[in-house]
């Protein structure tokens, strides 16, 4: 980037900003039109909320390398910086996504527990059944002697 004279330096930089909002228009349109804003047609349409939601998801890692590889300069950096840069950020994503897993499991746990105790106890005593079967013949000290 260093052997750029400054207007060109600056078209890369504007190109990039058009480039980012370009592809921003691009996320917005889809969101409105997953949500039925755009065409009410597909408002309980499931699948297409999970490829909107896919694409949606692509397109902003797209962004984040647009910035992180252009306006980070981490484009002309060595390839072990970039990815010193690149691998904690994957830990973290999958991080946030493991936490998200353990919370949605704690989440149900504590809905199961919450029916649990709202659960009506019946009145009648409980008869303790015994593990021996019925026709086992219980064999007492009074007998042997």
């Amino acid at each position: 980037m260093s052997d750029l004279t400054y207007d060109e330096a600056r078209k890369v930089v504007y190109r990039g900003l058009v480039l980012l909002a370009v592809v921003t228009l691009i996320e917005v349109f889809f969101s409105l039109l997953g949500k039925g804003h755009v065409i009410s047609a597909f408002k309980g349409i499931t699948w297409l909320h999970y490829t909107i939601g896919l694409l949606l998801i692509s397109l902003s890692f797209y962004k984040a390398y647009f910035i992180i590889y252009e306006f980070m300069h981490m484009r002309y950096e060595v390839k072990g910086l970039a990815m010193s840069v690149l691998l904690p950020t994957v830990l973290l994503i999958w991080a946030i996504i493991a936490f998200f897993q353990e919370g949605n499991s704690w989440k149900s746990r504590r809905e199961q527990i919450k029916e649990k105790n709202t659960e009506e106890v019946g009145q009648e005593p409980i008869q303790q059944e015994s593990m021996l079967l019925k026709d086992t013949y219980i064999l007492k000290l009074e007998d042997i002697i």
